[in-house]
């Protein structure tokens, strides 16, 4: 097989391009070292590959992570109560019964963290706001407590040489707003774009690039249309609403920053995994295409084009999408660049002829886990994550190849933009290890990152302008409904004491940014 060839194939008609589910196979090394055989690791980068492997000269190198996972200090400085921290302290929402309360405490502990990624030799560092540390209850003046720490945690990285990178938003919507109808009422995209104004005008200085949402289908249709994550509802016309307020919102957000901050260029942090067709059927490629028009770029279209992509099996429903005339005009907004996260693929395959449809069961980091019906009645996919790689703790399918045909599918899709890859990583339990000195050997994490930036770099070298690699996550966190059960993290916590303790994957990957190379 020709790994130098993109096996994905265009289906205009579908929406989208279509993507070869076929892997590779080569011999690697287990999570103690010991050889395993070819047949037995999918999949897998041949080690001359990821030795190759080299990146530009000035690419950025950075992680991230997400207000609400790492802060904590949950109420002080007036800030006003978000829908997460409603969920968690809903009894039997979060693993393990935790909550985010206190999560890293980096609200308090962000010049120690900053000197850890300077040490790391980053120099980039994807952050976001939370809301309601700055409109406590979502609108009104700025809650000048909130702005000022923000202000001192912006040139605390400015400091060490790292490039501020704002969310304006990563999930934790202020619970008034959510008592208001939260993100299927359709004011939210006027309250959100003044929300971005107000930092834009306070931060913008120093900050110049801005992404306004985080995952956004992942909002609409697992907040509102599953209920897998807050607020939990669970009705589909509620995520075909909030869908297009979070469009029109990503929209004249853009529109706030620019008016406030002649420097800011604004761009996207979307989830994006590549969909496989199950079968070469006609059938279950349109799906994969119907996959990847909703689940990808459904809001990269809007911004770019002012139009949704051919996501619906027939008309899109737009009336219960609350679309009005003139919104394509309000919607379309192209961004300076594209960010997309990539943690593993999707198999699709067609629920056309299907009667029954559940919405899907979810866990983890989404895993899709019940493919026995159809999604929906509008998309009408089934969409699982296969399991012929190995599985990281957190339970996703480990699959490199997917950033690169993800990568290089965007690329042909919008004419080559610049991109940021704005997450990536993976959950391992590694901990500290009495008798390795207290080090954290996590070498399977090296070993994942190895092969995925291996795939990336070759996508660089085929002609994909990537400008930087955030990896998931600085620091072990709080995952949300897994509360501390999952550790993404270059740097262990303990979060009996909040001690740091970098990883040896952490060590690895800053000699990989101090390098280039995939040492």
């Amino acid at each position: 097989m020709d790994r130098r060839r993109f096996l994905g194939s265009s289906l205009a008609a579908a929406g989208g391009a279509v993507l070869s589910g076929r892997g590779l196979h080569a011999a690697g090394s287990g999570p103690r070292g010991e050889m395993v055989e070819p047949a037995q690791v999918p999949g897998v980068v041949p080690q001359a590959e990821t030795e190759r492997a080299r990146f530009p000269d000035g690419f950025l190198w950075g992680t991230a992570t997400a207000a609400f996972q790492v802060e904590g200090a949950w109420k002080e400085d007036d800030k006003g109560e978000s829908i997460w921290d409603r969920f968690t302290h809903t009894p039997g929402k979060v693993k393990g019964g935790t909550t985010a309360d206190v999560a890293c405490d980096q609200y308090h502990l962000y010049p120690q963290d900053m000197d850890l990624a300077k040490r790391l030799n980053q120099k980039s560092y994807r952050f976001s706001i939370s809301w309601p540390r700055i409109q406590p209850s979502g609108t009104g003046a700025p809650n000048m407590k909130g702005v000022d720490h923000y202000s001192r945690f912006v040139d605390t990285m400015l400091e060490r040489g790292l490039r501020p990178f704002c969310t304006i938003y990563h999930w934790d919507l202020p619970q008034a707003l959510e008592d208001k109808g939260g993100w299927p009422n359709r004011d939210l995209a006027g309250y959100f774009a003044d929300y971005a104004g107000i930092l834009a005008k306070h931060l913008g200085d120093r900050i110049t690039i801005w992404a306004p949402f985080n995952m956004p289908w992942t909002v609409a249709y697992m907040g509102y249309g599953v209920g897998a994550l807050a607020p939990c509802r669970t009705n589909f016309d509620d995520f075909l609403k909030a869908a297009h307020t979070l469009t029109l919102a990503q929209a004249q957000a853009l529109r706030s920053i620019k008016a406030a901050s002649s420097k800011a260029t604004v761009g996207s942090a979307y989830g994006m995994c590549p969909a496989y067709p199950k079968t070469g059927s006609d059938a279950d490629r349109a799906a994969a295409a119907r996959y990847h028009a909703m689940n990808n770029v459904f809001f990269l279209e809007a911004a770019m084009k002012g139009s949704y992509p051919k996501a619906f099996v027939g008309e899109p429903p737009f009336d219960r999408m609350g679309v009005k005339p003139g919104d394509e005009e309000i919607m379309h907004a192209p961004l300076d660049w594209v960010g997309f996260h990539y943690y593993t693929r999707r198999i699709v395959s067609d629920a056309s002829h299907v009667q029954a449809f559940s919405g899907g069961g979810f866990s983890g980091t989404e895993i899709e886990a019940d493919p026995a019906t159809g999604r929906d009645p509008y998309t009408r996919f089934r969409a699982e994550m296969p399991t012929e790689g190995p599985l990281t703790e957190s339970g996703l399918e480990v699959w490199p190849r997917g950033m690169y045909d993800l990568v290089t599918q965007i690329s042909r899709e919008y004419n080559n933009p610049m991109i940021e890859i704005t997450e990536s990583g993976c959950g391992y339990l590694d901990a500290p290890y009495e008798k390795e000195n207290g080090r954290v050997p996590d070498t399977r994490r090296i070993e994942w990152f190895r092969q995925e930036l291996a795939e990336l770099a070759r996508a660089i070298a085929d002609g994909a302008r990537v400008r930087s690699f955030h990896a998931w996550s600085l620091i072990d966190n709080f995952e949300w409904a897994n509360g501390h059960t999952e550790r993404y993290g270059l740097i262990y916590v303990d979060y009996r004491d909040q001690k740091r303790t970098v990883k040896d994957s952490g060590l690895w990957y800053g000699r990989v940014a101090a390098t280039n190379r995939l040492v």
